[in-house]
């Protein structure tokens, strides 16, 4: 059995910290991760509370499989309620940090209250302590993690904080761990920020054994299994841009289009290919920890580029792009210089944001200049024309920093135009940026990005296979209900999704489940229900929040503005035809309730 059976939990108004055992009824239930900690955040704090108050708590959960053989077992996930949505939020993030608290003995870091003045969390196996963080506080995450690496000298010690994003509350600010890998969406980091810590120390030598030796090499076999694993390897997420931009379904300029003329200069063969100087954006792949995949980025900016050449620090080699930060900080700006882009991830990291919400807010800001809404005056001299690289990348440093207009920016986009009398500009949902596809091309996404407890999200459903298909709506409600179930149980494990796409399917997840925890685990009913008690667990605290049917929507562009070229032309999302059909799948009323025959049998009531 591979949960520690052990919480960690921080008060930081009385500074108490305190091991407690795991309830292991819910564990049963809820499996780990995103399932169990969504459960502890709904029993334990008001969801009407503001997310910024000292009510809202922060967990940091792992699931089962993480630290442990099985590929991609470094995956954590940070629970809280989301001060972009105002839902809860739910946010997964790779790199080691996951596999090192594990290993330090914990299933989950509980982290309540708000501190006095800066502090950051100690843990060392059963050593924990809260420090003063006065000298790294206004620091940037690879600063403090410099520092912080420096003062202990233990080189696989481990971090998860934010930078000034955080610390000036940027509504989506993140947690960035490794440097360059971050749990990246709804705002978690604005929640550390505004209960004062920094950043999380961990150092662990517990580690994770599994009952029975013969498992390991049950769990080497499954491995084995991930056998499609070179394309990942060589191009990672990022050979999406010429897939969704040659069908159609690229969101481009604040999504008025769904075509991006530039994206051949942001694709893997541009990453690849050497620059007119020589220079090559890749320079290797990366893996999170247990990882034999490798999807990750590592790539250097050409140091002649204007982003750089005045500024060493940046001329090193970190994480490059994925194709959501392409799309955000390339496509949806109508910026194709990859260089400019990849210094804007760069500037994501370092200051701790979310690039797609950060690149989303940009291209909301920069059709508000467009129109004539916002000026020269309203952005500081900041001509934020579409394909302006370098108001972009200006505007990125503003918003982590918090400074001039970037301090709009960093209000999201929802906020944003608000504030500047065009909310129709925001490409949000529940407050939360579309990641990189357009709902109009693909209605099954369309529908996810409209259901997805967390705001849009590409990752809370996989209606990806039938959406390249077919933009017919039959069978699209189905799909994503159910794989919304399945990406709830796949979160909780503590794996990737991504073996999902190399070779593994439903069945390697469930058998390894099976494997390391109590009672059986290894059957399709039993992985469904969990994914559907999860995903039931969140919509009830949505709606504890405030959030209902009127948030079950799209914004008006997508419903009402028919795609300009591509698969979809002349198609908007067919929504209202396709909710009351979710609703029903799942067992909730025409308002979207779940009814209580289906709490019951969820065991929710």
């Amino acid at each position: 059995m591979t949960w520690q059976q052990k919480i960690l939990r921080v008060n930081l108004s009385t500074g108490s910290c305190e091991v407690e055992p795991l309830n292991m009824d819910w564990a049963q239930a809820y499996l780990g991760s995103r399932g169990l900690g969504s459960k502890y955040l709904y029993e334990e704090m008001d969801p009407a509370a503001d997310a910024l108050s000292a009510e809202n708590k922060i967990i940091f959960a792992t699931g089962p499989l993480t630290g442990t053989m099985a590929s991609t077992s470094g995956r954590y996930t940070v629970i809280t309620k989301g001060p972009l949505t105002g839902a809860i939020a739910c946010s997964n993030s790779g790199g080691k940090f996951g596999g090192e608290l594990k290993n330090a003995g914990y299933d989950m870091l509980i982290i309540e209250g708000e501190a006095a003045s800066p502090v950051y969390l100690h843990i060392e196996d059963d050593k924990v302590e809260i420090c003063d963080a006065g000298d790294i506080w206004g620091k940037t995450v690879w600063e403090t993690e410099d520092i912080l690496a420096a003062r202990y000298g233990d080189p696989l010690m481990r971090f998860a904080g934010i930078g000034q994003a955080g610390e000036t509350l940027c509504r989506y600010a993140c947690v960035v761990n490794d440097k360059h890998r971050a749990a990246g969406r709804s705002g978690v980091g604005a929640v550390m920020g505004a209960k004062k810590i920094k950043t999380i120390a961990v150092r662990g030598t517990v580690g994770t054994r599994p009952a029975e030796k013969s498992i390991y090499q049950r769990i080497n076999e499954i491995n084995a299994r991930l056998d499609d694993r070179e394309g990942m390897a060589r191009d990672g997420t990022l050979a999406m841009m010429d897939v969704t931009n040659g069908f159609g379904s690229l969101p481009t300029r604040n999504n008025r289009s769904v075509r991006f003329d530039g994206a051949d200069k942001l694709n893997p063969e541009a990453m690849h290919t050497p620059n007119a100087n020589g220079h090559t954006n890749i320079v290797q792949n990366g893996a999170c920890f247990g990882c034999t995949i490798g999807c990750g980025r590592i790539c250097k900016i050409d140091p002649t580029h204007w982003s750089v050449k005045d500024r060493p620090e940046y001329q090193g080699a970190s994480g490059g792009l994925e194709y959501e930060t392409a799309y955000a900080l390339g496509a949806a700006c109508g910026v194709d210089d990859i260089d400019a882009a990849t210094f804007a991830g760069f500037i994501c990291n370092e200051y701790g944001m979310d690039p797609i919400s950060l690149g989303g807010s940009i291209a909301a800001a920069m059709e508000l200049y467009d129109i004539g809404a916002i000026d020269d005056k309203t952005t500081g001299g900041i001509k934020l024309d579409f394909g302006n690289a370098e108001a972009m990348c200006q505007i990125a440093e503003l918003a982590g920093k918090g400074e001039g207009f970037g301090a709009d920016v960093a209000m999201g986009s929802k906020r944003l135009c608000e504030k500047y009398g065009h909310p129709d500009l925001s490409m949000t949902v529940k407050g939360q940026e579309f990641a990189a596809y357009d709902g109009r091309a693909m209605q099954g996404m369309g529908l996810a990005y409209a259901t997805s407890n967390r705001g849009a999200c590409h990752l809370r459903a996989d209606p990806y296979g039938h959406d390249f298909e077919t933009t017919e709506i039959e069978g699209k409600a189905k799909i994503v209900a159910e794989t919304q179930r399945f990406t709830a149980f796949m979160d909780a494990t503590g794996l990737c999704l991504f073996p999902a796409g190399c070779g593994w399917g439903v069945e390697d997840y469930q058998e390894l489940v099976d494997l390391v925890c109590e009672s059986d685990w290894n059957g399709a009913e039993r992985m469904e229900e969990t994914g559907e008690r999860i995903w039931n667990l969140e919509k009830l605290f949505n709606l504890k929040a405030g959030l209902g049917k009127k948030d079950d929507t799209l914004p008006k562009r997508i419903l009402e503005e028919p795609a300009d070229v591509g698969t979809a032309k002349g198609l908007v999302c067919r929504l209202d035809e396709m909710l009351p059909e979710y609703y029903e799948i799942n067992g909730w009323d025409a308002e979207g309730v779940p009814t209580g025959e289906t709490l019951q049998r969820l065991g929710l009531s």
